[in-house]
């Protein structure tokens, strides 16, 4: 019989983190431990408010099935639990990757291989500059000059002004994030118009998802590539996002589980789409799990841990924007 906890956790960050729909001084994560009695192992939950979730949700829904994990003995039992009670795509992604850790643990076995995928012992993550006024930019980009690529936090009123301003400061290819804040497809063709910059690799989700049809003009325009979202979460419907998008991003917390994100990654690579693996605000517990689907990877967007205060795990180690996971991983 399973003994199941779960953790809530603060996580103070190292600077004010502001996207285009909310702003963040501190994160609530949760930290779900289970035991057989011998072998321990922990799993991390990063509620997203995007996707309906907070604490109270998360707490309220593992009181629920609290009893009911305690019989569990194999992680499509916890999948069929939390499908069947409708649990939160961060929980349930906590309880199937703190059972996967605790048998890999038992069984001696890398995690990679229990999905039978190849293991990575590094990859090189983007760096994120969130919303903040022009004249911290300079400082803040001097501060993370060690990462290969920039991902920019915009808003659909400030995006010009934002990439222009880092351009002054560095030359280094840009990942532009607008989560969801352009309403149309002639505003983002007439933004990626006026910007005119070759360094641009990507530009993930600015419209809604729920703006198909616009996603169809603005992949048609061929002006940029584009990485879904927002618009992908525990399921995707392939044929369509392929018609919107060039590739998607895939984060653990909104897969729900590791089974479904290595599901998802190899889907879409069958569809020809590029695959990036993202994060929430987490700690190193989530970033190290999310590390264990490196080689399923086109783009990594790992940078996570790397906002908070004190990591409590430190499990991944980073040089130069390179991650990697420590021995004492899971």
């Amino acid at each position: 019989m399973l003994n199941w906890t779960l953790e809530k956790i603060r996580l103070d960050l190292k600077f004010d983190w502001a996207i285009s729909r909310s702003t963040s001084q501190y994160k609530i994560n949760f930290i779900v431990h289970v035991s057989d009695g011998t072998i321990s192992a922990s799993g991390e939950i990063a509620p997203n408010i995007r996707y309906g979730e907070n604490t109270e949700v998360i707490e309220t829904q593992f009181n629920q099935i609290q009893n009911q994990l305690s019989k569990i003995s194999s992680t499509q039992e916890i999948l069929d639990l939390c499908s069947q009670h409708k649990i939160k795509h961060s929980l349930s992604f906590g309880l199937e990757s703190a059972l996967v850790h605790l048998i890999c643990k038992r069984d001696q076995i890398a995690i990679t291989n229990y999905f039978g995928i190849e293991s990575v012992k590094s990859v090189f993550t983007s760096f994120s500059l969130p919303i903040m006024p022009a004249d911290e930019i300079s400082q803040f980009i001097k501060s993370i000059d060690r990462f290969r690529y920039l991902k920019i936090k915009v808003n659909a009123d400030n995006a010009l002004e934002t990439v222009r301003t880092v351009r002054q400061f560095s030359e280094k290819p840009l990942r532009i994030d607008a989560n969801e804040s352009f309403q149309s497809a002639s505003d983002v063709i007439d933004f990626i118009d006026e910007l005119d910059d070759q360094g641009i690799e990507f530009l993930e989700q600015p419209m809604p998802a729920n703006l198909n049809t616009e996603y169809y003009k603005l992949k048609a325009s061929n002006k940029i590539e584009l990485i879904a979202d927002e618009s992908i979460e525990s399921e995707c419907d392939f044929m369509d996002i392929s018609k919107q998008f060039h590739g998607i991003n895939v984060k653990l917390m909104k897969a729900g589980s590791y089974t479904n994100a290595v599901s998802l990654l190899k889907q879409a690579r069958k569809f020809h789409l590029k695959t990036m693996i993202g994060c929430m605000i987490e700690t190193s517990l989530g970033i190290s799990s999310a590390l264990n689907l490196g080689a399923l990877a086109d783009y990594v967007d790992l940078d996570g841990f790397l906002i908070i205060r004190d990591d409590p795990f430190y499990l991944v180690d980073e040089m130069a924007g390179e991650l990697s996971l420590r021995q004492s991983a899971h």
